[in-house]
């Protein structure tokens, strides 16, 4: 993926695809209706900005992906943690801690990822 920027409202619509794709054109303004009060043509151009930045597409009036969730996020944190934090992971992960407390399953997983993504010198 080539850094798609990703707005919040946008990354909300594609919520809707991931958990509810294929689906028609129709259902998904059905659901932007329910879940956002979206009048048609703010999905449609929703639709439109994602189709354009090769996100989803839409064929034969059926939505789907052509980014899996997994990515958007991966990039999206990326993006975050460079732009507010200039880079630094410890400084993210510092403010994020703040006064949140880990319980010791999290605090397992979190090392094992550590361990499992700790470069070998």
């Amino acid at each position: 993926m080539n850094n798609i920027s990703i707005g919040k409202s946008e990354y909300r619509f594609m919520e809707l695809v991931w958990e509810n794709e294929p689906l028609k054109s129709g259902a998904l303004v059905k659901l932007c209706d329910e879940r956002f009060q979206w009048k048609k043509s703010t999905t449609y151009t929703t639709l439109k900005r994602l189709i354009n930045k090769g996100i989803v597409q839409n064929e034969n009036s059926v939505v789907s992906s052509l980014v899996p969730r997994e990515q958007i996020q991966k990039q999206e944190s990326n993006d975050m943690i460079n732009k507010t934090f200039n880079g630094s992971l410890p400084s993210f992960m510092s403010a994020f801690f703040g006064n949140h407390k880990l319980s010791k399953n999290e605090a397992a997983e979190l090392i094992k990822m550590i361990e499992e993504n700790t470069e070998n010198e």
